[in-house]
């Protein structure tokens, strides 16, 4: 009988902390298998920081680094010019990378530092309670904003990968979503990009996620990934916003 699904080698056999309907562990099965298909795994370093992904260095079987919150990309740029033949990673939330780890990330794009940022954008904080992030879309009601975020008081959701297109150092930025089969295919595509514009020198890569938070927007697995499609993607367009040839 032929084997159509396997495990992928990157990733190891520990059951996953995350909350039924989370696509974390979707995120994580792409990065592994992209990891598996370049043959990186054993010259792999991923950069975990504080929040949901905190235990990531649990799941991918590579070597992993902790970083403290935000400061991902900083620890990141260290390994990468320290070990200039390794693949360097960071794993990030919109919490982290978006709010306390503004500076980092914006600092390694616009340096061009050679790394490769997966980062999740599930509009919100997740680990901590489900408080408004800097990503929590207009309107959105959550523990910090129950009355939903007001653009007049809390400002607007930024859009982090526009961002970072802007600056010169920026090689790679493609925002994608995994709510579907469809965009999960995608989604893989942009990761294995990124990782290959690592390797092949061209500088920063980035890939935003549109992600899904169930526990803390209060809704069922399906719902969650309903409200991606229905409200996260019209503010937050998929597709490129830079690809440096």
């Amino acid at each position: 009988m032929k084997k159509v699904f396997q495990k992928p080698q990157s990733l190891t056999d520990k059951p996953m902390h995350y909350c039924p309907g989370c696509t974390h562990g979707i995120v994580h099965r792409l990065v592994a298998e992209v990891m598996d298909e370049l043959d990186i795994r054993e010259d792999t370093i991923g950069i975990a920081p504080v929040g949901c992904a905190v235990f990531a260095y649990d799941y991918f079987n590579c070597d992993m680094q902790e970083a403290a919150h935000g400061r991902a990309p900083a620890v990141a740029t260290g390994v990468k010019r320290v070990h200039p033949d390794k693949v360097v990673f960071t794993y990030q939330g919109d919490g982290d990378l978006t709010s306390i780890g503004a500076a980092e990330i914006v600092h390694a794009a616009n340096r061009g530092e050679k790394i490769t940022t997966i980062f999740i954008n599930n509009a919100i904080y997740g680990m901590t309670g489900g408080q408004m992030a800097p990503t929590s879309l207009l309107g959105q009601v959550t523990t910090t904003s129950p009355y939903g975020r007001k653009a007049e008081t809390e400002g607007y959701p930024i859009r982090m990968s526009e961002m970072l297109a802007a600056l010169e150092g920026a090689a790679y930025i493609e925002r994608v979503s995994v709510h579907d089969i469809k965009h999960i295919r995608q989604a893989k595509k942009a990761v294995k990009k990124a990782f290959e514009c690592q390797i092949t020198g061209k500088g920063f890569a980035m890939i935003e996620v549109l992600s899904t938070c169930p526990t803390n927007w209060g809704m069922s697995p399906k719902e969650s990934l309903e409200w991606v499609a229905a409200n996260m993607i019209p503010y937050y367009p998929l597709g490129v916003k830079k690809e440096v040839e």
